[in-house]
């Protein structure tokens, strides 16, 4: 692929370039453009995907992110940028789009997908330096759209994009689509009985019960740092090749994958294993970041209960209240998450469309499903479990 791209910042020349992945750029450059807050957008957890084999032109996400240096040499802003090779791994689904530009004669894939592959966690995806000028962030979008172009690609998509960012992205011109995820808000609560306090009493009584079945004869531990050793990736390297199965297919994420951020990043990783007489058998995998815990994967080698609630959403709050982390990002989609205290809130994606009628035509279906969408996300909030405010 080509990006050659030059263009004027607040009167500096600019050049936005490709890197060969993001292993390929010194990792104290991409992480003073990344920040700490979000770990998915860490130099160490990129490169992990590539590195292990999980990411890469075999799996159909070949890495091209897009550079812009600064006066300095060193990298003032980054973009994690794909080229795709297919739809899978995003969560916000383009197959109806695929379909429909491929019945026309033309190729929809390769794409590009500015995103953190097989993640669906919000975050920014225009990374520039502190010390940068922030339209940086517009020639970003500027070197996206031209490498499209250049390379005479069908579109490129920026999904679960920060909302403070998405103006940025609808001032270029690119589609802007919504969608729905559910996450749990901290209001300062002092334990878990705290948070059922802001509960109704059914939904008080309905969770006490839930998590009282779910562990019976189980031991809860949560496990960082340098107390998850191979064993533990072992195993869990099972409950996620089982939930894969059944969901998928195949798994996205190769075991090397789970060992290099075990080495990399074992202080943002908190794995949490229910255990009969001593044995796993079921676990949840998070990533601890500067403000919310996120809950990625989930397995279990034997069926309990409501044992997925406790793992993935009871305790997760728990660990978030511990640690005063403001919210829990428990994944995508689950109405059933609702009931647990987790509340819809807004995705965002963007969407470049280089072909005028074919972005009419994209343009017109995200106004009907914007419609569905909001008239959906006011109907979840209305079943919210929260005590209803007295009129």
């Amino acid at each position: 692929m080509i990006l050659a791209y030059i263009a004027r910042v607040d009167g500096t020349p600019i050049t936005a370039r490709i890197a060969d992945g993001v292993a390929s750029i010194p990792q104290a450059e991409w992480d003073a453009c990344a920040g700490a807050e979000n770990p998915f957008l860490s130099h160490a957890f990129l490169s992990i995907l590539e590195r292990s084999e999980s990411a890469g032109s075999p799996a159909g996400w070949q890495p091209v992110p897009v550079v812009i240096d600064g006066p300095d040499g060193a990298a003032a802003a980054v973009a994690p940028v794909y080229a795709k090779g297919h739809s899978q791994g995003e969560y916000v689904f383009d197959h109806a789009w695929a379909d429909a530009w491929e019945r026309s004669g033309r190729r929809y894939y390769p794409k590009l997908q500015v995103a953190v592959p097989f993640t669906p966690v919000p975050g920014p995806r225009l990374l520039v330096r502190p010390d940068m000028p922030q339209a940086y962030a517009a020639g970003l979008i500027a070197g996206i759209a031209a490498l499209t172009d250049q390379n005479g690609l069908s579109s490129a998509h920026a999904t679960f994009v920060a909302e403070t960012q998405i103006p940025l992205f609808e001032s270029a011109g690119w589609l802007i689509r919504q969608g729905t995820q559910f996450h749990w808000h901290n209001a300062g609560y002092a334990d878990f009985d705290a948070f059922l306090g802001d509960l109704a009493s059914r939904k008080r009584k309905a969770i006490r019960k839930e998590r009282a079945r779910a562990v019976e004869g189980l031991t809860i531990r949560h496990l960082t740092g340098s107390d998850i050793t191979e064993a533990h990736w072992d195993i869990f390297w099972e409950f996620y090749q089982d939930t894969g199965s059944r969901k998928w297919g195949r798994p996205y994420l190769t075991r090397r994958f789970f060992s290099m951020l075990g080495e990399a990043m074992a202080d943002k990783v908190l794995l949490i294993l229910a255990e009969r007489d001593g044995v796993p058998i079921a676990g949840a995998l998070n990533l601890i970041g500067g403000e919310a815990l996120y809950g990625r994967y989930w397995g279990c080698t034997e069926d309990v209960p409501f044992l997925h609630f406790e793992l993935c959403y009871y305790q997760a709050i728990d660990a978030a209240i511990a640690r005063g982390l403001s919210r829990v990002e428990a994944g995508a989609q689950g109405e059933h998450k609702l009931a647990r205290g987790y509340v819809p809130v807004p995705t965002w994606s963007a969407h470049y469309i280089p072909d005028p009628g074919f972005r009419d035509a994209i343009a017109q279906w995200i106004a009907h499903e914007k419609m569905a969408v909001a008239h959906e996300q006011e109907y979840l909030g209305e079943l919210a479990p929260f005590k209803k405010a007295a009129t």
